[in-house]
């Protein structure tokens, strides 16, 4: 059995590292709980506005319904469930789309981590953690693969060939 030289150091903090993935996962996790919200809140409150304006007209028809539509266009531009793939493109959407809270948010950890306190100890923590389960994973698929070749062995049999 050879052994693999462990792989370079990455940079964790690239644009294709460690922390902006999970950074991208959290943040989805987080609109999607939102989005669903919006969505419960938005079914009724169209449905009822649909019916007053069924009911009692005021303007056009389908004010009240447009306008509950337009507010929920817009909750649904600030939560933004696929800007992770375009975050170079989010300028411009103002200071109140969920990318932009967790941005600010993420800066404000940012400059802690920079100062060396508690958020660097975690981050550290975090990062050795990973790490070691990472190389654990290493050797649990080299297992799989050995497990997986003394049972294809015992199921060719004595004679070497496959049991049908």
């Amino acid at each position: 059995m050879t052994e693999q030289s462990p792989s370079p150091p990455q940079d964790d903090d690239a644009p294709n590292g460690r922390w902006p993935f999970i950074r991208d996962v959290l943040v989805l996790q987080l609109k999607l709980l939102i989005g669903n919200l919006h969505n419960f809140i938005l079914i009724p409150a169209t449905t009822i506005a649909a019916l007053l304006d069924l009911l009692f007209k005021s303007g056009r028809h389908g004010s009240r319904f447009y306008r509950v539509l337009e507010w929920g266009r817009q909750a649904d531009e600030a939560i933004g469930l696929y800007d992770a793939l375009d975050r170079h493109n989010h300028e411009g959407k103002g200071d109140y789309t969920v990318d932009a809270l967790v941005s600010r948010l993420e800066s404000a950890i940012v400059r802690e981590y920079g100062k060396g306190g508690a958020t660097a100890s975690v981050k550290s923590a975090i990062d050795r953690a990973l790490n070691q389960l990472h190389r654990g994973s290493d050797k649990g698929t080299a297992r799989v693969q050995e497990a997986a070749q003394r049972l294809k062995e015992k199921a060719a049999g004595p004679g070497g060939k496959d049991a049908a």
